[in-house]
């Protein structure tokens, strides 16, 4: 049944950015028009990654908001959120359907690598265009090939260059065990984390890898600690990353692990891994974590705590993701307002082309958006944090490329 597949959410402005006006004629391309503006969406609502879905939701709650208060320059946005269960064959079905027979303006915060890469080319060739992919692949960045794609957040090569660099200056004889899905993500990462390591590469001692249709990744992490090694790359998705951390714990194990940003939500795999399993990992953030007490009094934070008080109250405040849903849509809600009545794909692409220092409320101190014609990539630092049972604590300058 298509209500099962389909969520409808709307967008409108937020405190951050000027009132709306009401709308006058203007420049429009498919999908756009004097009152409504629509964009599509694939989301893993079931499968292997729906822990992701909570980005999804939460960026409809958003737009929900944003179009209580009057919609972006006097437009409302609809948001249609396919589910394709992190399937890539499913996905270019949802897309083609979202293009097609919905006629959307623009395709917005799709998750996942392997999803993303499926749609990529036939949306380019429709010049429909493919803004903030929920994904870190360095194929949103190369505007040459794919001049309707953008980034949004740090590329998994240079955030596992970066955790490389931290093991190289915090434990130079690190035995390190790495394990990656079997998919572009996981190989990203691993050839940036390689990079990282330069000479020293050869202090990885085991590596492996797993599917997302597995059940577990149990086998190789007691295949990590026979190498013994003392150093875990645990760069799985959130299910996966939960079980490695769980079953360290249960082997009496007790290695330093990394965890990537995509997987260092406190609600989705820390909690389900054990908090007291947790202590001690470190990771790279770029976003406020709502569980981190510094945030407490942060005007920011205030504003998203009340935003999931109204519009979000079903979802986890203590996972994340729900802070990437909220930050995404402002992203794309700025876009938009910058787009004012020139509603073209060329223009909206011109828009996500040229951000310069800017900052959003959920972003860490330090960490602005900034692209150009050359760099489409809008996130491109982090700052290292450690968890200390509770939440992730910040420590060291914010690092970028």
């Amino acid at each position: 049944m298509r209500g099962k597949q389909l969520i409808r959410g709307a967008v409108a402005l937020v405190a951050v950015l000027s009132a709306a006006s009401v709308a006058t004629a203007g420049n429009y391309d498919t999908g756009a028009t004097d009152t409504t503006i629509k964009l599509g969406q694939t989301m893993p609502y079931s499968g292997p990654a729906s822990a992701y879905s909570a980005i999804g939701r939460a960026e409809i709650a958003y737009f929900k908001m944003l179009n209580d208060k009057g919609g972006i320059n006097g437009r409302k946005v609809e948001l249609l959120s396919m589910d394709d269960a992190y399937s890539p064959a499913k996905t270019v079905e949802q897309v083609r359907r979202l293009a097609e027979s919905d006629e959307v303006f623009a395709m917005f915060s799709m998750l996942g690598t392997g999803p993303n890469i499926a749609a990529q080319k036939y949306l380019n060739a429709k010049k429909i265009p493919q803004l903030f992919p929920s994904s870190g692949s360095s194929r949103w960045n190369d505007p040459q090939h794919f001049p309707w794609t953008t980034g949004s957040q740090p590329t998994y090569r240079t955030e596992g260059r970066i955790y490389a660099k931290w093991i190289l200056a915090n434990k130079p004889d690190a035995k390190i065990a790495v394990i990656t899905p079997n998919e572009d993500p996981g190989r990203d990462y691993l050839a940036g984390f390689k990079e990282g390591l330069g000479e020293h590469v050869s202090q990885i001692v085991a590596e492996a890898t797993y599917e997302t249709s597995d059940p577990t990744v149990d086998s190789q992490i007691v295949k990590f600690k026979a190498a013994g090694a003392d150093v875990v790359f645990n760069e799985c998705t959130p299910k996966f990353a939960a079980q490695a951390i769980k079953k360290i714990a249960e082997l009496g194990w007790k290695p330093q692990i990394i965890l990537p940003a995509v997987s260092n939500s406190v609600g989705s795999v820390l909690t389900p891994a054990g908090l007291d399993n947790a202590v001690g990992i470190v990771t790279g953030a770029f976003q406020k974590d709502p569980g981190d007490p510094r945030w407490a009094d942060d005007p920011g934070m205030k504003a998203w705590r009340e935003w999931m008080k109204t519009y979000n109250s079903g979802a986890d405040p203590a996972d994340i993701f729900n802070v990437t849903g909220y930050t995404m849509a402002q992203m794309m809600e700025l876009v938009l307002q910058r787009a004012g009545n020139d509603l073209t794909r060329a223009n909206l692409m011109k828009q996500t082309q040229s951000f310069k220092d800017v900052e959003l409320p959920m972003l860490l101190p330090g960490i602005r958006l900034n692209t150009s014609a050359e760099q489409v990539t809008p996130i491109r630092q982090l700052q290292m944090a450690r968890f200390n049972g509770k939440s992730w604590e910040l420590f060291g300058d914010v690092i970028g490329e």
